[in-house]
């Protein structure tokens, strides 16, 4: 097959196509998108505005907040666009942006949630040390590594992915450019590069994960030796909506990215890429707001300051 420039544009097969049933299903995820905006938006204004959450715990989750709003605006914008016009090009300068972002975004989401992991070990296991042991210089450097490692990993595989020869079939069986799927049209043999971002998407996940399992473990055998049982309840209340986005981050990735070649096909890849990169992200605030009594009265006193101005 010939090869073809690199100034010519993909094509993106989308999501959906335009029966009934489908449009159905464009119209919920864009509801279900537009909720995780709206969500994601209010927790980053509760954290900034009320004082009661300027804490180390509140920033890590307003930099979860800022990552899941980056990442459906870096994805959703385009496919609805993509869908309602028609047009499903995409320039290789476009979908080395969207692989850079959604990278740097997934990435650093992985090691945001291990900091996250560690922030309520010290706050379970070492209360009375908690300043010393998340300080405020620790934080920020536990967030500024969080980004910059998934930035990283971001730029080199974007770099790396778009530096191919690509073929003359130029259609994206997906509804966004994701690495794994634009090397299926390289001509050159990838096996090489192939390996070493399996390698790469594994190190990613499994460290933060061991970081995670480190840290609950630790937590776990310190809930065990508590006498109190309202200590119990409180402990595992503080942990259950960070154990629940959690499993719900690493279990979609660990689907996608850790399976071997031969089970893999576009279709479930899909269904999984709209879980962790559209369901996810309105599942994070709705359940931090919702198991969080914190969070909940920040949200309280916003809304009676809201009905007071009117």
């Amino acid at each position: 097959m010939e090869n073809w420039n690199i100034t010519a544009d993909f094509i993106l097969l989308g999501l959906f196509n335009y029966t009934g049933a489908h449009q159905f299903l464009f119209v919920l995820v864009l509801i279900i998108a537009f909720t995780s905006l709206v969500g994601n938006a209010l927790m980053l204004l509760l954290i900034l505005l009320d004082p009661h959450l300027h804490r180390p715990m509140y920033v890590l989750l307003s930099q979860l907040s800022l990552m899941d709003l980056m990442l459906i605006s870096t994805i959703v914008p385009k496919m609805a666009i993509d869908y309602l016009t028609c047009r499903k090009f995409i320039s290789p300068a476009g979908c080395g942006f969207q692989i850079f972002f959604f990278l740097t975004l997934g990435g650093g989401e992985c090691f945001l949630l291990a900091a996250m992991s560690y922030d309520r070990y010290v706050a379970i296991c070492n209360p009375l040390r908690y300043p010393v042991l998340m300080s405020w210089k620790l934080c920020l450097s536990m967030i500024l590594g969080s980004w910059f490692l998934g930035a990283a990993d971001g730029l080199m595989q974007a770099a790396a992915t778009l530096n191919f020869s690509f073929c003359n079939t130029r259609e994206i069986d997906h509804f966004f450019c994701e690495a794994p799927t634009l090397v299926r049209l390289a001509c050159a043999d990838t096996s090489v590069f192939e390996y070493v971002m399996y390698i790469c998407c594994v190190l990613m996940l499994l460290i933060p994960i061991s970081l995670i399992l480190i840290s609950y473990s630790l937590i776990l055998a310190a809930v065990l030796q508590m006498h109190s049982n309202e200590a119990r309840k409180k402990a595992f209340a503080t942990c259950s909506s960070h154990l629940s986005v959690v499993g719900l981050f690493f279990g979609a990735a660990i689907f996608t990215y850790m399976r071997p070649k031969s089970y893999r096909s576009a279709n479930y890849n899909k269904v999984v890429s709209v879980y962790y990169t559209i369901f996810t992200p309105v599942l994070n605030p709705l359940i931090y707001s919702l198991r969080n009594s914190e969070v909940k009265g920040a949200l309280r006193k916003c809304m009676n300051r809201c009905v007071a101005y009117e």
